[in-house]
């Protein structure tokens, strides 16, 4: 039993280790033409662009959230459960603004209207309203941004491992 222990903490570690980098991977740096950056969290799963920013109190102004599609397309969003304005940023695939839906307001009551682009769009960048006109974003401007390599990554293969490790009855002999 001592056996199982000194193996497991050495990859316990390692788990940690990767996991922490899994979560630096959540948030990037997205930059604008004027030089200005947010540090956008990303929304890559479904369950994460369904969740976006519904329910948060606020969003400072160098703050953002990037909504990442696997494929390009017309991509619909709505203000339900928002409890500020912001600015929605339809981006395709080479990063250029396609649509700019500028000053959101939060849906009050139902039915929440939807927002959406003309053409199709790859990423989506909700940002503090009033953002886009303060750093004079215009259709057409490409942003700055490199997103991580995966989307789970070493990190996440770990997590899911160690918590196969911790069903098993292995482990509860521990």
């Amino acid at each position: 039993m001592r056996q199982k222990r000194f193996i497991f903490l050495p990859v316990l570690w390692v788990g940690l280790c990767c996991a922490g980098q899994a979560m630096k991977d959540r948030f990037i740096k997205v930059y604008f033409p004027d030089g200005f950056a947010v540090t956008a969290e990303l929304a890559i799963t479904d369950e994460e662009r369904q969740q976006g920013l519904m329910f948060r109190q606020d969003i400072r102004e160098n703050q953002a959230m990037l909504f990442i599609f696997e494929e390009e397309g017309i991509h619909s969003f709505w203000m339900k459960n928002m409890r500020f304005p912001i600015d929605i940023i339809w981006l395709d695939r080479d990063k250029r603004i396609i649509h700019i839906e500028p000053e959101v307001p939060a849906c009050q009551h139902d039915p929440c209207p939807s927002y959406s682009p003309g053409s199709p769009a790859r990423y989506v960048l909700e940002l503090r309203s009033g953002c886009a006109e303060k750093h004079g974003l215009r259709l057409g401007d490409r942003l700055g941004f490199i997103l991580p390599r995966s989307k789970g990554g070493v990190g996440t293969a770990l997590i899911v491992l160690l918590g196969r490790l911790f069903d098993t009855p292995a482990w509860r002999a521990l």
